[in-house]
């Protein structure tokens, strides 16, 4: 929807200062700031002295579009004249005119959002001027419109002395104020002066404290790797040479040496098992684990983790049960270490059951999937439910003595799922049962190297066509994510105005998918940056939006515009048609 506010001629020098005399007003009436009013008022009177000197005559109009906040205000500057012959040299700044010619035009653009021009020699030239309005500005109704008409006729006639007198009031005011800002730099120097000793001081003793903590801390991580380094050697020889002794390799041995060298057996495997989640625990807090995402399904998952611990079972009276999703489910994460957390579960389950079951299910939970592994076995006290998972942190029980743990799986499992980018959590109620949980997301966090944002949902094949979806609703990134499975695209996922810079300068993309409300974000003015930008303007954006106001995008630039929910035929069909894809 467009509303016209007021237009008028450009015939005589008066009426240049006359635009800028509307223009400025028009600005405050719509809510822009002082500054900003300058900066309009500026635009309006170069290019309308640019139309007297060159065309001798022409027209100012001044309208708002938009039916949602912010709108814009659109300035349209004609004339009939000769055109302009070097556009393209006027818009680089290279252009030399003893007139000025092409400065007015420059400072134009730079002082609004958008500057379109369409010119030809003699067929005139026409500017559009486009400057979103303030965010907080009341949205102008057909009726604001009217009074603001009405307010815009009753300024003074003598329009060179008011303007005269308004832009002395404004240079008065910017230099009390440019005065004003002196003083308080003057007075902030002094207290930086005054204050930066004691904080050079605090940061040196800081960096210090730093520097001490990080060395225990590498020496502390360095002892725990060493020490399991050099544990596994000797341990895998102990083992090995139980084996050959229960084996009967060098004769037969006796029943209490039978017993004995059982009891070594046990306990070498107990520590190997130590040792092997101490050194995995070094390894994530050294940040030397890495993560390797790759797609596959939690059944076939579940099926190989079915096989491997149903040995576990050392009675008839327990029953291990795999619940799968009611739908498939791909996940896009690290699959060994997902298993190694089930796996940590279940034996645990397994080993303080005595009777019933251990089930193990999967179930999407928003965009991530929660797996939990149920038991009807001893449970834990609520007061001890926060310990099982500190380091070496276990609750003695009448089970205890049978089936003696390392303290560390619960640990490290959380430490784990952390670095998957999820969690995991307990529910247990004394003599019933417990549930441990994990809910691990569908896609992991990737962030390649130069792309320093996370939460990409990129495809982990780099080939297709990129394509950048600025979208916060997670749901609705992974809607648009399938719509794009097994077609020439490749999603590249951006939550934010910030996240979408940073993609777009890792990679220029083919399109743009944006959606216009980004928890608080202004993505109408981002949109006016990328189309004013000489570098991005020819990439197409298609807006995607809960919110109608076509107009105002397609006077942004925008290249297409769909009201949610969007249909998969309907978006690929726009993106084949603006990729130029048969």
């Amino acid at each position: 929807m467009s509303l016209r506010i007021l237009s008028m001629n450009v015939r005589a020098e008066l009426d240049v200062v006359a635009s800028r005399q509307r223009a400025r007003h028009i600005a405050a009436l719509c809510g822009f700031n002082s500054q900003d009013q300058a900066r309009i008022a500026t635009a309006v009177s170069e290019l309308a002295r640019n139309v007297y000197n060159y065309a001798r005559e022409g027209r100012v109009d001044f309208a708002v579009e938009g039916e949602t906040t912010p709108q814009l205000l659109v300035i349209t500057i004609e004339d009939r004249g000769p055109g302009i012959v070097n556009l393209d040299l006027v818009l680089s700044g290279r252009y030399q005119s003893s007139t000025g010619m092409g400065l007015g035009i420059l400072g134009a653009r730079r002082l609004m959002d958008q500057c379109d021009i369409r010119t030809a020699p003699g067929a005139g030239t026409t500017i559009v001027l486009k400057k979103l309005l303030p965010s907080n500005a009341e949205l102008l109704t057909a009726r604001a419109i009217g009074a603001m008409g009405a307010q815009l006729t009753s300024l003074p006639s003598d329009v060179t002395l008011s303007e005269m007198q308004q832009q002395n009031k404004e240079l008065l005011a910017t230099l009390a104020e440019l005065k004003a800002r002196q003083d308080e730099l003057v007075q902030l120097t002094r207290e930086l002066e005054d204050t930066n000793r004691g904080v050079v001081a605090l940061y040196a003793e800081l960096d210090e404290k730093a520097d001490h903590l990080r060395r225990a801390d590498e020496m502390k991580t360095r002892f725990l790797s060493n020490m399991s380094h050099e544990f596994r050697t000797p341990l895998s020889s102990i083992r090995a040479l139980t084996k050959l002794l229960l084996d009967r390799v060098d004769g037969e041995l006796s029943p209490e040496q039978d017993k004995q060298v059982r009891f070594i057996l046990k306990g070498a495997e107990s520590l190997t098992e130590l040792v092997d989640d101490l050194l995995d625990l070094a390894k994530i807090e050294a940040g030397k684990i890495d993560v390797r995402p790759a797609a596959f399904e939690v059944h076939e998952m579940f099926s190989a983790l079915r096989g491997m611990l149903r040995p576990l079972l050392i009675s008839s009276s327990v029953e291990l049960l795999f619940k799968e999703p009611d739908t498939p489910v791909t996940m896009m994460t690290d699959e060994a270490k997902l298993s190694q957390i089930l796996r940590n579960f279940i034996s645990n389950a397994l080993k303080f059951t005595e009777k019933g079951h251990v089930r193990v299910s999967a179930a999407m939970d928003g965009d991530c999937v929660r797996f939990d592994v149920e038991d009807t076995g001893i449970g834990i006290a609520p007061e001890h439910q926060q310990i099982i998972f500190e380091e070496f942190g276990q609750v003695e029980n009448r089970l205890q003595h049978r089936v003696k743990g390392t303290g560390l799986g619960l640990p490290l499992c959380r430490r784990l799922a952390e670095l998957l980018g999820g969690s995991v959590s307990l529910r247990s109620t004394p003599g019933e049962g417990s549930t441990f949980s994990a809910l691990i997301p569908l896609v992991h966090a990737i962030t390649p190297e130069p792309m320093p944002f996370a939460d990409s949902l990129a495809d982990a094949d780099a080939s297709g066509i990129p394509v950048l979806v600025v979208e916060d609703d997670r749901s609705t990134m992974l809607l648009y994510r399938s719509f794009m499975r097994n077609t020439p695209y490749r999603l590249v996922a951006a939550r934010s105005i910030w996240e979408a810079n940073q993609a777009w300068a890792a990679e220029r993309p083919a399109a743009v998918i944006l959606d216009l409300y980004l928890n608080g974000e202004d993505s109408w003015r981002w949109l006016a940056d990328v189309k004013n930008d000489e570098r991005r303007k020819q990439v197409p954006v298609i807006i995607a939006s809960e919110v109608a106001d076509r107009q105002k995008a397609f006077s942004l630039g925008a290249d297409a515009y769909f009201t949610k929910p969007v249909l998969r035929e309907d978006l690929l069909a726009q993106l084949n048609a603006l990729c130029h894809i048969e």
